[in-house]
């Protein structure tokens, strides 16, 4: 992976009140991707004892789309929420929907080289596969074996003799059969 690869990520924050009931998070237009991942939302020490509800908008003009509720916090009950797993695409709008607040927003702002485009990708890819096919080399068949292709089966093959150790007694070179045990070893009678 390459030093320009990695992706850059920095915080972003910001809080909603009855004087700023709206922040909206874009950014300007660039050769990165970027994506605004939410982490968290909490009521400030300050909040009344009611509801805050925070909506979220995706998008900007025509394509904006209508307020979602993503959160609601209330001092005693639920005064903080985590959001892990809400990445979104900039421009993003968190509105206080409901509620005096304060309520503060923390997310990461990661940013992404630029994805190439479909045919960057596919002519890419038309490149690498002739170069895997001149890679590719053919293995040799191996010869059939004779024996096998005259009795029309597989060749079986032997199985080694085993050496029998000279220093091992009778009963250690031929252990007990299952189910009959080599029991104990006799006691010296007491006298």
């Amino acid at each position: 992976m390459n030093k320009s690869d990695k992706p850059l990520s920095t915080l972003w924050g910001c809080e909603l009140s009855e004087a700023n009931k709206e922040k909206t998070f874009s950014t300007e237009e660039s050769n990165l991707q970027h994506q605004l991942a939410v982490r968290s939302m909490c009521l400030g020490h300050t909040a009344k004892d009611e509801f805050n509800i925070i909506e979220l908008v995706t998008g900007s003009g025509k394509e904006a789309t209508e307020g979602i509720p993503v959160a609601t916090l209330h001092a005693k009950s639920m005064p903080t929420v985590n959001l892990t797993g809400v990445e979104l695409h900039p421009p993003v709008t968190f509105r206080l929907k409901f509620g005096s607040g304060p309520v503060h927003i923390c997310a990461e702002h990661v940013a992404f080289e630029e994805d190439l485009s479909d045919e960057e990708l596919e002519e890419e890819e038309e490149e690498e596969e002739v170069e895997d096919e001149e890679e590719i080399e053919v293995s040799p068949e191996k010869p059939v074996k004779k024996q096998a292709a005259k009795n029309g089966g597989p060749v079986k093959r032997k199985k080694p003799e085993k050496a029998v150790d000279s220093t091992l007694s009778d009963d250690e070179n031929n252990p007990p059969k299952k189910g009959k045990g080599r029991g104990r070893k006799p006691q010296a009678q007491k006298v």
